[in-house]
């Protein structure tokens, strides 16, 4: 028996818990601080971090999907490490962009792109999870 439907749980309530929270701070960004971000001339990082977040909570979703389908083997534990680096870059380039737009400390800075660079490695082990998957007959 395979234990797919065990690695694709950590994906699942992630993409569960992103889809819930990208939500939340469109919403926010959309309408209650819309004022506020569009005064300091923020108003498209948040856009862009929200983007980002819903972006790779369907992403999450989709690898949790995978992983279920997938016999066990290298691609599962890419499937999963790809989750992971995800979760990871979606918290601090998302979070960076919501924490600068509403007034954080500018060191926040250079945690924006490091995000976006742990994002890339995450698609890039999909990638590689994907051409060593062995094509069923």
């Amino acid at each position: 028996m395979s234990n797919a439907p065990k690695n694709s749980r950590f994906p699942l309530l992630a993409a569960s818990l992103a889809g819930f929270t990208g939500i939340v701070f469109g919403t926010l960004g959309a309408h209650y601080m819309k004022a506020l971000l569009t005064e300091r001339g923020m108003a498209v990082s948040w856009e862009t971090g929200a983007r980002y977040h819903l972006l790779h909570a369907l992403a999450l979703l989709g690898i949790a999907a995978w992983l279920r389908a997938t016999p066990t083997g290298a691609g599962g534990a890419l499937g999963l490490w790809a989750a992971r680096c995800w979760v990871l870059g979606t918290v601090l380039f998302s979070g960076s962009l919501y924490w600068l737009a509403l007034g954080g400390p500018r060191w926040l800075g250079p945690v924006t792109p490091l995000g976006g660079i742990i994002l890339m490695v995450g698609w890039l082990l999909v990638a590689i999870a994907a051409a060593a998957r062995r094509p069923q007959l």
